[in-house]
């Protein structure tokens, strides 16, 4: 990371610190995982007004009926999506601010990311300009489609809730990958890991989650 994202104050190493001692406390245990997050600059992701609340752990607003997931989701989405063998290529389905992203592209060697809101992929794609990140690919299209002339992925994380398993992401991950989702029921979302075999997939419900809708179409 560039050295004039370590900054002083609400920017500042300290203050970075606190989110991963935080974090720890909250169960995340990958080291890689903690690392990258300490290394990234979340207030950049978010408005100037919020900058300041950036580390806290809380979602906030990044317009268009968005938000950036609180850090202990996006740590706990990426530890849950990276346990076992580390995946190489990655799809993520909502690129929003572009936060979950970073991190992501420094744990993989290709993120390939959709979004379906245009003005937010823009503003991502400067973020990673800036950051100096180079392994992303990114697509405004409709995320439930996914990727198909990328796949398979060895990983694929989504980061809006759908109403079930979406059959067209299944088929895009590779044997052994990893779907880590949160799904939408009339009991509320729950965070969950499907795994694909040589004889289907393995589900596992990872914990509660709070995410905004998974939406179709293209703005």
């Amino acid at each position: 990371m560039r050295p004039e994202h370590q900054g002083i104050g609400m920017t500042s190493q300290r203050t970075r610190q606190r989110l991963i001692d935080r974090l720890r406390k909250k169960g995340i245990r990958h080291q890689a995982v903690l690392e990258a997050m300490r290394n990234t600059p979340r207030h950049i992701f978010v408005d100037e007004a919020l900058a300041s609340r950036a580390y806290e752990e809380t979602a906030l607003p990044i317009g268009h009926g968005q938000t950036i997931s609180q850090p202990y989701t996006v740590a706990r989405m990426t530890e849950a999506l990276l346990e076992g063998e580390s995946p190489e290529m990655v799809l993520e389905i909502g690129t929003g601010s572009g936060y979950q992203c970073a991190i992501l592209a420094q744990l993989v060697r290709r993120v390939y990311s959709v979004e379906r809101i245009a003005a937010l992929l823009d503003q991502a794609r400067l973020r990673f300009r800036e950051l100096g990140l180079r392994n992303i690919r990114l697509k405004h299209s409709d995320g439930g489609i996914g990727l198909p002339e990328y796949a398979p992925f060895d990983a694929i994380l989504v980061t809006a809730a759908p109403m079930g398993l979406p059959q067209s992401l299944l088929d895009q991950l590779a044997v052994g990958g990893r779907l880590v989702i949160p799904i939408q029921s009339s009991k509320g979302q729950v965070m969950v890991r499907v795994t694909r075999t040589r004889d289907g997939f393995q589900q596992e419900h990872l914990e509660s989650a709070n995410f905004v809708p998974l939406m179709g179409g293209m703005i």
